[in-house]
């Protein structure tokens, strides 16, 4: 059993991204190269990190073109690399989003795109569907982040609202053979959803576009209505023949990612319990859901005796009512802190694996069981800056912040909670 939950907790969460870096699970799924043309494309939070990996793997010519996050480019020889605005779209975004498109069209079945997809393409990737222009897709965007909505509800929207998502990329390439490595960062790692699936066929309608921004009361143009509730702005289905020569290949996602972990846990002599790789819902209501398993733990054993620890992935939401800073992971943190109350024995780590806790330049953070009482000492109040949804301000004032920088992959958000043995 570790002395120092702090050090444990870190060397959990930097296990969980390093099963997901590109130099660990794109090699193993790389096609063989085709006897046309290789063009590479691709948009992702990974995409620049896949695309070097890419590089040093392939035998034989290759050029393409990839868009990442400004500040996870890497440097590339034959890829370009073009970084863009994550999570609110911009024109660099849209600008690389056509080229890509031109860059995939006019190949014959003797040719192969490889396509690079990991979590943040859906922001990266930002080409509007005619009649709907890039400011409108950027306060939609917006609206959705603040709104509470699941990624799946926002990813459906942004898909009907797109030039190249939702199949429309695999359409576009048509009839040459697509390759689709993906690393996932979306509950049940549904291929449709990563980067809002711009090589797969979309489920989904425009009718349920239109159902999800009624639901969560977000104004769009009149234009934009009557596309959608039209169909005009819809998708690629399944069974569509421009996917008859495409082929998709997870390549890592959240379980593999937990599952690194977990080696890391027990072999600290923590028993591990995976409570979930696809956990979803408000953060402050999944924390309190996480808090009431620890201190089932603590107090009865239960799922696990102590020394435990609980880990789970996932993407929770933040219905933001505040205007303070801090993403989804400070907030789950900074909500377990109050539920938990400085129960003795339990400690936590919450954070994104791409290195970024919504916009802030932290990963996430940790929690300590002397952790309100630090705070109270300097006079921060946890239950005030959490109704401000400020959990970055919280954890910035206790030094409880983990910070690594970009890590160049995203498997979406990691959490870790020991458990050890105290006096009952």
């Amino acid at each position: 059993m570790s002395d120092d939950p702090k050090a444990l907790l870190r060397a959990l969460f930097e296990a969980a991204v390093t099963r997901a870096l590109p130099a660990v699970c794109v090699p193993p799924h790389l096609p063989p190269p085709p006897k046309g043309r290789t063009v590479v494309v691709g948009a992702g939070k990974a995409a620049a990190a896949m695309a070097k990996i890419v590089e040093e793997h392939w035998d034989g010519p290759i050029s393409g073109l990839v868009v990442t996050r400004y500040g996870h480019a890497v440097p590339t020889s034959k890829i370009e690399v073009v970084e863009a605005s994550h999570p609110v779209p911009d024109a660099a975004g849209m600008e690389a989003a056509q080229r890509i498109l031109k860059l995939v069209q006019g190949l014959g079945p003797d040719d192969l795109v490889l396509s690079l997809m990991s979590g943040g393409a859906s922001a990266l990737l930002a080409l509007p569907a005619e009649g709907v222009t890039l400011d409108e897709k950027r306060a939609v965007n917006k609206a959705l982040l603040k709104s509470g909505a699941s990624i799946g509800e926002m990813n459906c929207v942004r898909k009907h609202l797109s030039a190249i998502k939702g199949g429309r990329l695999a359409a576009a390439a048509a009839p040459s053979r697509m390759v689709t490595l993906m690393i996932s960062d979306v509950p049940g790692d549904d291929p449709s959803v990563i980067g809002s699936g711009p090589t797969v066929p979309d489920p989904t309608t425009c009718a349920d576009a239109l159902a999800i921004l009624q639901k969560y009361r977000i104004e769009v143009s009149p234009l934009i209505t009557q596309l959608l509730a039209s169909g005009r702005l819809e998708t690629p289905k399944p069974g569509d023949a421009c996917f008859a020569n495409t082929e998709t290949r997870m390549v890592v996602t959240p379980q593999a990612s937990l599952e690194a972990a977990a080696a890391v846990a027990e072999k600290a002599g923590y028993q591990p319990v995976i409570l979930g790789n696809a956990l979803e819902g408000e953060a402050r209501d999944v924390a309190l859901v996480h808090a009431g398993i620890a201190r089932q733990v603590a107090g009865f054993d239960q799922p696990a005796p102590a020394p435990c620890v609980l880990l789970s992935g996932g993407e929770t939401t933040v219905t933001v009512k505040g205007n303070g800073r801090g993403g989804r992971n400070a907030e789950f943190l900074l909500a377990l802190a109050v539920a938990l109350d400085g129960d003795a024995g339990i400690s936590a780590i919450a954070g994104d694996t791409d290195g970024i806790d919504g916009t802030e330049d932290n990963a996430g953070a940790i929690l300590l069981p002397d952790t309100l009482l630090r705070a109270a000492a300097k006079g921060v109040s946890a239950k005030a800056l959490l109704a401000n949804n400020d959990g970055y301000s919280f954890f910035q004032a206790l030094g409880d912040l983990v910070v690594t920088g970009p890590t160049l992959t995203n498997v979406n958000d990691f959490r870790a909670i020991l458990i050890n043995p105290t006096r009952r």
